[in-house]
């Protein structure tokens, strides 16, 4: 599965405002942004992005996944510090 397709299938998914998806091998790092994620704790706005990747995960193109979510205020005010971890 490339970037691309996996950055789709979340946006389509949750209608997210901002998908940001790196890769190496099998393994990806993901930044998911939307007003989903508002009110709701880490591991529930972690099972959001989880679901949509159940079927790549259980056939093996997606091995490990790495989950960073944030509404849209929250990535507004941790954008800059998050991208220069990178």
């Amino acid at each position: 599965m490339t970037n691309q397709e996996l950055e789709q299938q979340l946006r389509d998914s949750l209608n997210l405002d901002e998908v940001i998806v790196r890769n190496d091998g099998s393994h990806y790092n993901i930044i998911a942004v939307g007003a989903c994620f508002d009110g709701l704790r880490s591991v529930k706005r972690q099972q959001l992005v989880y679901g949509p990747l159940t079927d790549a995960i259980a056939d093996g193109s997606v091995h490990a996944v790495s989950i960073k979510t944030f509404t849209p205020a929250e990535w507004a005010r941790d954008k800059k510090l998050l991208m220069l971890g990178q």
